[in-house]
């Protein structure tokens, strides 16, 4: 197994000569740990760097809050700086504002991402740029691996209309980028004047799952406790869409999806497989099952449903996938999309928040199956990878490919 050095890791082996004499904030979450599951904060306090302020994403610093609970500020135990909460009550309290940056000489971020364009990690860096633009505070963005792996690109392309905290830009649902990537993209898109450094990883290489990398797993959320429910969250993460259970509160989060409605899961699947279409469940198995979620969607309520058991991650398409399953659940009675607000969104339906458009929901409810209804994402999906290709790191070699299979550059 080849041993890559992350952007900490680099930055450890360099004693943080980056930051000597700096005034340095920090942006992390409970995966920011060097190789030796030692955390940035930790390694900062060991290195005398002058801390002035701390930042939790959603989940916070901590990692203790549940999906979508706001979290306050509060000061760190151990070393008394301030921890300024960037997931707020309101969408206003996302944005890093101007003067929290005021005496910060370098604000260092440093977040596991997975590789979906619903994690929020990554937006919430984007308005620390934003609020760096035109100062004389640099942004260092210790770069991590796409746990799910830098070539494969899945799903739609965000319309404007339907932007939200999990759909900011216009990347596909599966963006086949890293953290630092990303952060190129959106520098550009927003034509900012930032100074903004990344510290590549070493040893990387596109094609690497997590597993590949000799680097430890700490999960950055909650409901993220492996690589391997990062591998189908690009399609499970569209049950939060629904009154479906996507299995939180069940220890395989996104892997497992059901309802109270569903009495026969046999049915579920089966019909999972009929609605798929014409490209089938390629990679993955459906296991009939029955789970009773401890928290959050139907809590103590036995629901019927299905497991993923991924077979072959390289052809496996998870968008494609939980697609095929929302398709089966429309046909049972009680099924419905979620109404309520989301993401501070109330104006409309999450669903359409998560596929980038309504179109496809609206596909879904005409009585399209999976692969007629997510037909039109190819072409937004083609010209995104076009754009991507511009901002990727030469240094982690190959392109990348089209969910459907096709050569994004025609290079690998």
């Amino acid at each position: 197994m080849q041993t890559v050095r992350s952007g900490l890791d680099v930055l450890v082996d360099e004693r943080f000569a980056r930051l000597r004499g700096k005034r340095v904030a920090l942006l992390g979450h409970p995966a920011s740990v060097d190789r030796h599951l030692v955390h940035l904060l930790d390694r900062c306090v060991e290195q005398d760097v002058k801390l002035v302020r701390l930042f939790g994403p959603e989940h916070g610093l901590l990692g203790d809050a549940q999906d979508m609970a706001h979290v306050d500020g509060h000061r760190d135990r151990r070393t008394g700086v301030e921890v300024a909460s960037l997931y707020g009550p309101t969408r206003e309290s996302l944005f890093l504002k101007r003067e929290q940056l005021r005496d910060v000489d370098v604000l260092v971020c440093d977040l596991q991402d997975v590789g979906s364009r619903y994690y929020t990690f990554a937006y919430t860096i984007a308005f620390a740029l934003r609020a760096a633009a035109g100062t004389a505070t640099r942004v260092l963005v210790l770069d991590r691996p796409n746990p799910i792996d830098g070539v494969r690109v899945e799903g739609n392309v965000v319309d404007p209309r339907f932007g939200s905290f999990v759909g900011e830009y216009a990347l596909a649902n599966r963006h086949g980028m890293t953290l630092g990537e990303l952060c190129r993209f959106f520098v550009a898109e927003d034509r900012l004047d930032v100074d903004l450094e990344v510290v590549w990883m070493d040893g990387w290489r596109r094609a690497m799952r997590f597993g590949d990398t000799g680097l430890p797993w700490v999960l950055p959320s909650p409901n993220m406790p492996t690589p391997d429910t990062a591998l189908v969250y690009p399609g499970g993460c569209l049950v939060e869409g629904t009154n479906l259970s996507e299995g939180r509160g069940t220890t395989r989060p996104f892997e497992l999806t059901g309802a109270p409605y569903i009495e026969d899961a046999h049915a579920f699947v089966e019909r999972t497989r009929q609605l798929a279409g014409a490209r089938g469940l390629p990679g993955v198995t459906l296991r009939p099952c029955w789970f009773r979620p401890t928290f959050q969607k139907h809590a103590g309520v036995l629901c019927g449903g299905a497991q993923l058991h991924v077979a072959d991650p390289a052809t496996f398409d998870a968008l494609h996938t939980s697609t095929a399953m929302l398709a089966a659940a429309r046909t049972f009675a009680g099924f419905d999309w979620r109404r309520t607000t989301y993401e501070y969104v109330s104006d409309r339906l999450a669903i359409d928040l998560l596929f980038g458009d309504d179109t496809t929901r609206q596909n879904l409810e005409a009585g399209q199956d999976a692969t007629a209804a997510t037909m039109h994402h190819a072409a937004p999906r083609a010209r995104f990878l076009a754009v991507r290709a511009g901002f990727l790191h030469a240094g982690y070699g190959a392109v990348g490919v089209d969910a459907m299979g096709d050569d994004a550059a025609g290079a690998r």
